[in-house]
């Protein structure tokens, strides 16, 4: 009998060893708490160790923890330095193509539009990720972009030699085109030197924490639909691997859960900010002309991505616009 007794708490306490041995997770991102990457990296977090039931517990890392941004959050991940990451795509852009597609200029303008951008693109991500060692886990999108600034920017001739912080090297290219003073600096990046009076203006969404930042400095936002991008999630490989079954069946399926919360939250973001920007002090405007001029400026950038791209790029494309 004791022997019966013995063999049927075995499987109990082999649990209960392996949760105690599991080791811990984090997942890094360099915005705020309460931006979209913020808001999914914690979501995340909570979903993973529910589901695993806490083999691994996940922690999430808002503010660029280590230093960490998102361009070297590929290489921090497939290293194990992290063991998993929400990185905004653009930033990537040096790692290949495909990372800089939901960031190019006037290519999406909505989060319907970034949904079906994901569907067309995201066989290709999880390619190029996996040949860096990574796991693709969830997307999120990001509000449209727009111009944040010191002071109005009404027209194109506004923008001559205005000191604007950009995301990307196409943005940079973009900006640079139409006669601004362009500087690509990651977000976290950004605010020291806005608040040394360095910059007059910033790209960026009106994203919650990420924009409660903004006005502090930066008392005008120009709505321009440049881009709807996205930021992707993804994990190190190895340490997936090194799960046991049902703890990676658990990351995987919180990666979807994840992806679904925050489209289903995009929907009525742009409206939240619009009002959180209002009440705050921050001047709306709309950017009609400054848009023409910036589309126009834009047309070298997008050529030279789809020479990049070869024909991938122009099968992503194809299908996005066909859908």
């Amino acid at each position: 009998m004791l022997r019966r007794a013995l063999l049927a708490l075995a499987p109990a306490a082999l649990a209960a060893r392996s949760a105690r041995a599991a080791p811990g997770w984090r997942i890094v991102t360099e915005y705020p708490a309460n931006a979209m990457p913020g808001e999914g990296i914690a979501y995340f977090a909570e979903a993973a160790t529910r589901l695993s039931a806490g083999v691994p517990t996940v922690t999430p890392g808002f503010d660029a923890p280590q230093g960490l941004r998102s361009a070297a959050m590929i290489r921090a991940t497939a290293e194990g330095r992290v063991e998993a990451a929400d990185a905004f795509t653009g930033a990537l852009a040096g790692e290949g193509a495909i990372f800089q597609l939901s960031a190019l200029p006037f290519l999406t303008a909505s989060g319907e539009d970034t949904a079906r951008l994901l569907r067309a693109a995201r066989g290709a991500y999880a390619s190029a990720l996996e040949a860096r060692g990574v796991t693709l886990l969830y997307a999120t999108p990001w509000p449209a972009t727009g111009l944040w600034s010191r002071n109005p920017v009404s027209g194109p001739e506004a923008l001559r030699g205005l000191r604007i912080r950009t995301y990307d090297a196409a943005s940079t290219a973009v900006m640079r085109e139409a006669g601004a003073a362009p500087a690509q600096i990651s977000f976290a990046d950004a605010m020291p030197r806005l608040r040394a009076g360095e910059l007059d203006a910033v790209l960026s969404s009106g994203d919650g924490g990420a924009g409660a930042r903004l006005w502090e400095v930066l008392p005008h936002f120009t709505a321009l639909d440049y881009a709807s991008p996205l930021s992707l999630a993804f994990c190190n490989l190895a340490a997936l691997r090194a799960l046991p079954p049902a703890g990676q069946e658990a990351i995987m399926a919180a990666g979807r859960e994840t992806e679904a919360r925050q489209f289903r939250a995009i929907g009525n973001r742009l409206v939240e900010n619009a009002t959180r920007m209002r009440e705050n002090g921050v001047t709306l405007s709309s950017g009609g002309p400054l848009r023409a001029a910036l589309s126009a400026a834009a047309a070298p950038v997008l050529a030279e991505w789809s020479a990049r791209a070869g024909a991938e790029g122009a099968g992503i494309l194809a299908d996005y616009r066909a859908r």
